[in-house]
């Protein structure tokens, strides 16, 4: 109950300031307010075309992304060889903000979707494969002595010990590369793009549409608290 009246309580708060005076409208629209835009927008079927772009555009670099860090982590956790050879590449690579090499990626792919498909995908991409390496470092070693004992190749120990011994932390791992492709999809988009949510919400700000801004953002939270339900 905590949980549910605690939003709602805060809502009522921030528009009694709102309507008391103590927050200014222009930058802190009332809840109800925002609300009234959002009913709009949904009825007039804007805000459902730039989340459904946004949603392509998501899912799009989320496969392209986690299906080679899968691949190449679990690879990596069951081969040391493999791990030696990719993880300074890796380490050196990760750290580096996803947002900044968007130029470069629009230079090489130029303005059209498959830019914002690349820069997603990357992001997504090192999340996965940390997670599932780390997933399959975790088995306990009985389960490869096992798997070599009754002369298991390297596919079926890929396939019956290293996937399924690694699944929760590649699921952890896919709940985070989630998370980091919507805050690309709406990143990515503040630059040439005349769609998507993150185009929804950078233009509503460069018009002063703070209640469209709101309701972006909004959209947004809720799209992400629906997926990690899922």
């Amino acid at each position: 109950m905590v949980s549910l009246f605690s939003p709602i309580l805060l809502l009522l708060f921030w528009e009694a300031l709102v309507r008391l005076g103590f927050l200014n409208a222009n930058f802190f629209p009332a809840p109800t307010g925002v609300v009234g835009t959002l009913w709009g927008l949904l009825s007039s079927g804007e805000l459902f075309r730039h989340v459904g772009i946004s949603l392509q555009r998501s899912l799009i670099g989320f496969v392209l992304g986690s299906l080679p860090g899968l691949v190449l982590g679990l690879s990596m956790g069951l081969f040391p060889l493999a791990r030696a050879a990719i993880w300074p590449m890796i380490g050196a690579l990760y750290p580096i903000p996803k947002i900044a090499i968007l130029p470069l990626v629009m230079l090489i792919f130029g303005l059209e979707e498959s830019s914002k498909w690349v820069i997603i995908a990357i992001g997504v991409f090192f999340p996965m494969l940390i997670n599932s390496m780390a997933g399959v470092l975790a088995i306990e070693k009985v389960y490869h002595d096992v798997g070599r004992n009754f002369g298991a190749n390297r596919l079926t120990r890929f396939l019956t010990i290293a996937l399924p011994g690694a699944l929760p932390l590649v699921l952890t791992g896919a709940r985070l590369a989630w998370g980091v492709a919507l805050l690309l999809v709406v990143a990515a988009v503040f630059v040439a793009a005349k769609s998507g949510l993150g185009y929804f919400i950078w233009h509503s700000w460069q018009i002063f549409s703070v209640e469209e801004m709101y309701v972006g953002i909004i959209t947004i939270s809720v799209i992400g608290y629906l997926s990690f339900l899922l």
